[in-house]
Parts: C-alpha cells; sequence; structure tokens
C-alpha cells in the first residue's frame, strides 16, 4: 500500500509542477505579445494612454499631437504665459 501512495504522491507533484510550468509559460507569452504590441503602437505613432496624455508613460517622448498640444500647455502655465 504505500508503494501505491507514493506513486499516487510523485504523479500529483508531477501534475502540480506541470500545470505551474505551463501557467509560467503562458504569462511569459501574453506578457511578450502586450510588450511588442505596445511597441508596434508606438511606432506607428499610435496613442497608448486613450489619449490621457499626463499620466502616459510615454508622454515626454510622444510626438502625436495632443501630447505636442498638452506639453505647450503645460510648459505655458508652469513659465507664467
Amino acid at each position: 500500500m504505500s508503494g501505491f501512495l507514493s506513486r499516487l504522491h510523485e504523479r500529483r507533484q508531477f501534475i502540480t509542477r506541470a500545470l505551474r510550468s505551463a501557467s509560467l509559460g503562458l504569462l511569459a507569452i501574453g506578457g511578450g505579445v502586450v510588450f511588442v504590441k505596445r511597441r508596434r503602437l508606438l511606432r506607428e505613432g499610435k496613442c497608448l494612454n486613450r489619449g490621457m496624455c499626463r499620466d502616459c508613460t510615454a508622454f515626454e517622448d510622444c510626438g502625436l499631437p495632443r501630447a505636442l498640444s498638452t506639453r505647450s500647455v503645460l510648459s505655458r502655465i508652469r513659465h507664467g504665459e
């Protein structure tokens, strides 16, 4: 009976490890897809943050018209014009 229980325990460990590895693999693939999509959108000149420029991580380097306008307004506010 002890041999059966040890094989059952080993099988459960194998299944647990396989599922954990598959989950981590799917997370890595999903993260890679999101990263590639974000880079593609930036390269194509599309907005990443739905027009919310001040909260965007790419705001300083963004060349889209809305970001340029927002930077212009912010610089006028900061300089008191």
